[in-house]
Formats: structure tokens, sequence, C-alpha cells
């Protein structure tokens, strides 16, 4: 039980019991005085906001990302959404192929949609493909159109390829941005390589790549392509910052199962900042946490500490230390 429970529920008690006075007065005095606090405490993490590179959108720093919404039921998926709106998110992203997270989101965000950023994605490389998942994710979002349309998971030359292809994805991207139903385009890469390359190729609004300390350290894999991308005014989605290294069994994943890599113990919190404070300094201008919300609301429940405080030498040595022992254990190739 936290500590604003903890007193209401004694105010309820004193006032069960007929407690009258300086008790019962100075626990309700108490408790209002926490509600208050509360209420500035959220009311300042709302007004945290950032430029999203050349896009002109003004993001929370933590994007709500589809699959903390993902099998756990319509009910839990509107209390996530809820509690996210109340602090102030307004950037949600999602991929059909996140399983039943288009519909269980799309629900969820139908009374906040007007307010709030919807960014989506998409695997498909042809056109044809493109245009039937395009209509199908606008069905399922309840809604007329994406702020950001997004090519998913550029990892190898051949996506890149087909993408740029005649009859590839980007013609449908182009066609329905002249329709209004796409107003910033960006892509998604797991690839250095190949982020790179699509850069040179378009001049994309974002780009959503992995930026995590373990990964940069072994070889400058993400600062690489953040670096690229500020040079070109793109703005810089960071996935895989809370990220702890890849699964060394299954049974140790069984606690995670909607993350297919180690996330960092949020339980201890100087670890998950310190790598946090990492991926901004790196050049993010929002992330996107694990999906599962313990992860999502210890990004949220940090985050002024995370962006409004740099790396200390304490927590750089952290990194450092973390980092021998977790090093023989990348979750992507560092040459990628």
């Amino acid at each position: 039980m936290d500590k604003r429970e903890f007193i209401k529920r004694s105010v309820a008690g004193a006032v069960a019991i007929g407690a009258t006075g300086k008790i019962s007065a100075a626990l309700s005095e108490t408790g209002a005085a926490m509600d208050r606090a509360a209420t500035t405490e959220l009311s300042v993490k709302r007004n945290i906001k950032r430029k999203l590179g050349k896009t002109g959108y003004e993001v929370f720093p933590v994007v709500y990302g589809g699959i903390v919404s993902m099998r756990d039921g319509q009910e839990a998926s509107n209390n996530y959404v809820a509690w996210a709106i109340d602090r102030g998110i307004n950037y949600f992203d999602v991929a059909p192929s996140y399983g039943d997270a288009q519909e269980k989101l799309g629900l969820s965000l139908k009374p906040y949609r007007k307010e709030n950023y919807l960014a989506c994605k998409t695997t498909e490389r042809m056109r044809e493909g493109a245009e039937k998942e395009f209509k199908e994710s606008l069905r399922l979002l309840h809604t007329d159109f994406f702020d950001l349309y997004q090519l998913h998971s550029l990892t190898t030359a051949e996506d890149v390829d087909k993408a740029f292809a005649p009859d590839g994805v980007m013609e449908m991207i182009e066609k329905e941005k002249q329709r209004g139903r796409i107003r910033k385009v960006g892509f998604s890469a797991h690839s250095q390589v190949q982020a790179l390359r699509a850069m040179s190729m378009y001049d994309f609004d974002t780009v959503m790549f992995p930026i995590n300390w373990q990964m940069d350290m072994l070889g400058g894999w993400g600062s690489g392509a953040a670096d690229e991308a500020k040079r070109r005014g793109m703005g810089v989605i960071a996935l895989k910052g809370l990220v702890h290294r890849r699964w060394l069994n299954d049974e140790e994943r069984r606690s995670y199962p909607k993350s297919w890599v180690k996330p960092i113990d949020v339980s201890e919190p100087e670890m998950g900042i310190a790598a946090l404070k990492y991926t901004f300094r790196t050049g993010a201008d929002v992330i996107v946490p694990p999906g599962d919300f313990r992860n999502f609301a210890f990004c949220v429940d940090h985050i002024e500490e995370i962006v409004g405080k740099p790396l200390s030498r304490k927590e750089k040595t952290l990194l450092d230390n973390e980092f021998l022992a977790v090093k023989e254990y990348p979750f992507f190739d560092p040459k990628a």
C-alpha cells in the first residue's frame, strides 16, 4: 500500500469509529495535501514535451508502445491508456505484427484520438500488400489518418531494395501522403548499415532505432544511426534503451513474456535510470520502453530525472562495470 492510500484509509477508519478533533482533522489535512501534491506532480509531468525532429510534433519523452496493450484484454488496455493520458503521454505507436494490439489500442484510444499522435508501421515491402494492410490498420485503430507511418524492421538490403523498387511500399506511402492519410513518414530498423542506407534514399521525418548502452559500447551501434538522423533533421525514436542483454534460457524469460530480450530489473532503479540517460545522451528525442506495463510505468515515473539530469560519473561507472558482465550477450549483431 502506498502512502497516499494508507492516509486515505486512515481517514476513513477515523470517521468509521467516530474520531473527532485534532487527530481526524490532521489526517484529513494530510490526505488533502497528498492529493494536492500528486496533482501538482502530474501537472508538471504532463508539461514535459520534446521536439520530434522536423515533424513539428511536441511529444512526451516516453512513447506508448502498442505491445503494452497486447494480449492483456480490453479492460487492461483501457486502464493502461487512461493512466498514460493522465500523465501526459501524447504519442502512441503500434503495428499489425503486434498480435491484437491494433484492435485493443484502437478501442482504448477512441476517446482521446484527436488530442494525440498515432503512429503505425508496415512490414509489407510491396505496394499491393501494403495497401490492404494500411486500410485494415485504419479500421482497427478507428482513425482517418496516421500522424506517422513507418517502414517496419528494415533489417536486410533486400528489405530496403524491395521497399523502394517499382510497385514497392514507398509508392503506396507517397500516394497516401498526398491524400492526407499519412502526415509524416519514418522507418524502424535493426541494422545500422541499412538504416544509414535508407536515410540516404529518402527524406524521412523520423528514424526508430535501438539505442542501448551495451550495444553502443560494443562499437557505436546506435550512435551511428542517431548521429546521421540528427544531421538530417530527422526525429530519433529510440528502442531498447532499457534492455539488459539477450535471454540466456527460457526459464528466465517467463517473467517477461512480451519481451524477446531481457529488460533491466526496474526494482533496482539506478541501473535503469543510468541506461536511459545514456540513450537520451546518445541522441534520442523520445524512447519506446520494452512492451510490458511495468517497464513503461518505470520510464514515465522517472522521466523527470532521466531527461532533466546528465549522466553522472557514478552512473557511467555503473554502466561500464555492467558492460563487462554482459558484453558477451549482445542482442543484435554489432556489425549489422
